[in-house]
């Protein structure tokens, strides 16, 4: 009977170890990248979707009252950010909530210092208009997404076209939903 012995090492080289953690970081990478994305475009959808929230709340408040929630004119913007009042979330659209709309909301990045990604709000009681104003990675010199993934939202004031009633722009920096009368503002 033969005596075969098995080789045997006690650990990996170091041409092992390197390529184990070069293919560990690039899969981080990948994952890392795939997550970032995911979380910009919940963000998204979440913009989206109060939005559209706060617009049918406003229809709703508009079919009880025959007007929308008043902010003294359409030049009074209200927001939860610094260079819009500093209102809590709840007054930013005076009596909106909790009646119409549990709480109004506010986006999901707001910059509340430096009056970045803002929920604004204005009402001459007859229109109104409702923005998500400067949200930096929306702005198209960001990666994906941007403003104009739904044109439906995109602001023809803001879009920087030079016709406030459409979208004819290539830099918007805001969306709105409004009331017809509102379009310009």
């Amino acid at each position: 009977m033969r005596n075969i012995q098995a080789h045997s090492s006690e650990g990996f080289t170091l041409i092992e170890l390197m390529v184990s953690i070069a293919i560990i970081s690039i899969l981080s990478a990948i994952i890392f990248a795939s997550f970032t994305t995911a979380r910009k475009q919940s963000r998204v959808a979440e913009r989206v979707t109060d939005m559209k929230q706060v617009q049918a709340a406003l229809e709703f408040y508009y079919a009880a009252n025959r007007s929308y929630p008043s902010t003294g004119g359409s030049g009074n913007w209200r927001g939860v950010c610094v260079n819009w009042g500093s209102y809590t979330a709840n007054n930013t659209i005076p009596g909106l909530a909790p009646l119409y709309i549990p709480v109004v909301p506010t986006d999901p990045q707001t910059d509340v210092a430096n009056s970045l990604s803002c929920y604004l709000y204005t009402s001459d009681g007859k229109d109104y208009a409702f923005l998500d104003h400067n949200v930096p990675e929306m702005w198209a010199n960001q990666s994906a997404p941007n403003y104009m993934n739904y044109p439906e939202l995109v602001d023809p004031t803001r879009d920087g076209g030079s016709n406030g009633s459409v979208v004819d722009g290539n830099a918007p920096w805001a969306w709105k939903v409004y009331s017809p009368g509102a379009i310009g503002w």
